[in-house]
């Protein structure tokens, strides 16, 4: 997994690195496909920012979280992308069963 992370208006600390790459490995926990993350910290007015976009096989993920502490920005940040990236690979697995439901399909069958 490729992870590029930037600062726009911020000073971007190797504490601020550290703290987003090891938060990353919650994502890579839930799914093996992760191929490349761009995370970008910024502050707007008096609010921090953290964006990231997720690339994983078949689709990208965006989301945002914004909060007076970039710490918690991170933090939120993490919790909707990893439940997004969850769902995604809930999908591909529906999606690889089929129906999924074999008393259904079993019914329509005649004898």
């Amino acid at each position: 997994m490729q992870l590029s992370v930037t600062g726009h208006h911020i000073e971007l600390t190797d504490a601020l690195r550290s703290y987003v790459e090891e938060k990353i490995k919650k994502i890579e926990r839930h799914f093996d496909h992760v191929t490349n993350v761009h995370v970008i910290l910024s502050v707007e007015r008096h609010q921090q920012k953290a964006e990231a976009t997720v690339h994983v096989s078949g689709a990208d993920v965006f989301a945002y979280k914004l909060d007076d502490d970039m710490y918690a920005a991170i933090d939120g940040l993490i919790d909707k992308l990893d439940r997004q990236i969850i769902k995604h690979k809930e999908k591909i697995q529906k999606r690889a069963r089929g129906n999924g439901n074999k008393a259904a399909v079993a019914a329509e069958m005649p004898e």
